[in-house]
């Protein structure tokens, strides 16, 4: 393989910026922040709003107050039948 050559190198000096300033001069002025905030701002669709939430309060109500008496049935093996049924259906609907 050829060696690489490498011509001579100058002397560092001062970097200028007068190239920088001419070229800034001749662009044409950016648009001010005043302009960004006049404009319009953004409204989302409403076609994916899936609404409230299906919430029976009164069923709610009745659940909070059989917890509280200590008198809300917990069953283990019909906890463990809804995960795993929760479960399974989350695995079915993948594809």
């Amino acid at each position: 393989m050829p060696p690489i050559e490498v011509g001579p190198t100058g002397a560092l000096g001062p970097v200028t910026a007068r190239f920088s300033r001419a070229e800034e001069a001749s662009r044409p002025a950016a648009p001010s922040l005043s302009a960004w905030s006049e404009s319009p701002a953004v409204e989302p669709s409403t076609a994916l709003d899936p609404g409230a939430a299906p919430i029976d309060a009164e069923r709610v109500a009745m659940i909070r107050k059989a917890v509280e008496n200590g008198t809300y049935p917990v069953i283990p093996t019909q906890i463990a039948d809804a995960m795993i049924a929760a479960g399974v259906l989350l695995w079915s609907h993948e594809e």
